[in-house]
């Protein structure tokens, strides 16, 4: 490798590694459903990602590994969290662009019987589902990030799906507008 390109790979690292604040925090709000502690576990683990960025080995594997700090943040602020709060005190509200108050209505809920029933998965099921799920994942990332054999993930994630399958089903069926219909409406 030319030494000289060394501080443009650095540079072009903690772009990259910046870039992806969005996600992490997308990540951790889906597994503490706090905002604030979400942002503050994104930033920690960016902070520490930024801070070791010469440990890192294989520069494209630089997402898994951003994660996998992240994960440790959150384990780590866990257990430094005796008391548990009430998820519905944290419940997000959804930007929408839908002209139509009822349509807007209906997502809203939906959305929150979502965030409700992932709320209610074990950790381990809520990390996994929101990884594959949310964060776009693949099974062995999710499985690196979360430092477990990639079965694991695989049988946690099935069985998370079963359960929320079945809590949203539990609450009977949901009115869902296709994403291309709400593009017209909102012409």
């Amino acid at each position: 490798m030319d030494l000289l390109a060394l501080p443009f790979l650095g540079r072009a690292l903690r772009t990259r590694a910046e870039a992806l604040r969005p996600k992490m925090y997308r990540v951790a709000f889906a597994w503490t459903h706090d905002a604030a502690l979400a942002d503050d576990l994104a930033q920690e683990a960016l902070a520490r990602g930024l801070e070791r960025l010469g440990q890192l080995r294989d520069t494209e594997r630089l997402e898994a590994w951003l994660f996998r700090i992240l994960a440790n943040c959150w384990r780590d602020a866990m257990r430094r969290r005796l008391d548990t709060e009430d998820i519905e005190e944290h419940s997000a509200l959804l930007e929408s662009t839908e002209p139509d108050p009822e349509q807007r209505h209906a997502s809203v809920q939906l959305a929150g019987r979502v965030r409700a029933a992932v709320a209610m998965l074990p950790a381990g099921q809520r990390q996994v589902v929101s990884l594959v799920d949310l964060g776009e994942f693949s099974y062995a990332d999710a499985a690196n990030i979360l430092e477990i054999p990639i079965g694991t993930v695989m049988s946690r994630l099935c069985r998370a799906r079963a359960a929320l399958r079945q809590l949203l089903a539990a609450d009977g069926p949901a009115e869902v507008v296709p994403l291309s219909e709400w593009r017209r409406n909102a012409k």
